[in-house]
């Protein structure tokens, strides 16, 4: 493992927030073209922005600061599992996909809500 220099970097939400986001990012590409601007764009960047929002909170923010960016990180994720929804509806991905992002995403959200609940 490479050495890490930020404390975001050691935390196994981070880690699996990075893991999710290109879980997503990768199952984006398969997306008709029409869906460019539209549902593409919105689930890549909502699952971004759970890794970008748990980061910007642990450096250097006070533990209310901290539990309001691990707040926006579960509105991104529950935003991703939307897109996730239109995305079946759309038969843009097939059950088995759909499944494995789901669950990921219900253990990544029982993750950062047990994190959250823990800073004081």
């Amino acid at each position: 493992m490479e050495e890490t220099k930020f404390k975001f970097e050691r935390l196994i939400i981070w880690q699996k927030a990075m893991d999710f986001g290109e879980s997503i990012n990768k199952l984006a590409k398969t997306f008709p073209a029409e869906e460019l601007y539209n549902l593409s764009s919105q689930i890549r960047r909502a699952g971004d922005s759970i890794a970008l929002n748990i980061a910007e909170g642990s450096i250097g923010q006070t533990n209310a600061e901290q539990k309001k960016f691990i707040g926006y990180s579960i509105r991104s994720l529950a935003e991703v599992i939307t897109c996730l929804h239109k995305a079946k509806l759309r038969s843009y991905t097939d059950y088995n996909n759909f499944e494995r992002l789901y669950s990921e995403a219900f253990s990544l959200m029982n993750m950062m809500i047990s994190f959250r609940n823990n800073i004081k």
